[in-house]
C-alpha cells in the first residue's frame, strides 16, 4: 500500500483548502467589520437595559404589592388603622416642604 498520491489529487485538495481558507476569511471579515461589531454592541446593552428594566419593574410591582398587602385587609377593605398615620405623615412633611420653599422664595 503507498499513501502517494496523484498531483490530480494533490490540486484538487490545495483547491478545495483554498476554498475552505476564502469562506473562514469571509467570515472573519463580516465579525469584523465596524457595522457587525456596532450591531452586537448595541445588542449586548439593549439585552442589558431590557434585563436591567425587567428587574426594576418586577421589583416596583413586588414593592406596590407590599405596600398594598399592609394597608388593606385580605378581603381588599382599607385598615383605617394603617393607612391614617401614613396620610396624616405625608400631609406633614408635604406641608413643611411648602412653608420651606415660601422661605426660600423670599
Amino acid at each position: 500500500m503507498s499513501d502517494a498520491r496523484t498531483p490530480a489529487q494533490i490540486e484538487a485538495d490545495i483547491a478545495r483548502r483554498r476554498s475552505e481558507l476564502a469562506v473562514t476569511l469571509d467570515e472573519i471579515g463580516v465579525r469584523m467589520h465596524p457595522a457587525t461589531i456596532m450591531g452586537d454592541a448595541k445588542a449586548k446593552v439593549a439585552a442589558k437595559v431590557d434585563h436591567t428594566a425587567g428587574r426594576a419593574c418586577a421589583t416596583a410591582h413586588r414593592l406596590v404589592s407590599d405596600v398594598k398587602a399592609r394597608l388593606t385587609t385580605e378581603d381588599g377593605a382599607p385598615r383605617l388603622e394603617r393607612i391614617v398615620p401614613v396620610a396624616m405623615v405625608a400631609v406633614g412633611v408635604i406641608g413643611l416642604i411648602a412653608v420651606s420653599s415660601r422661605k426660600h422664595e423670599k
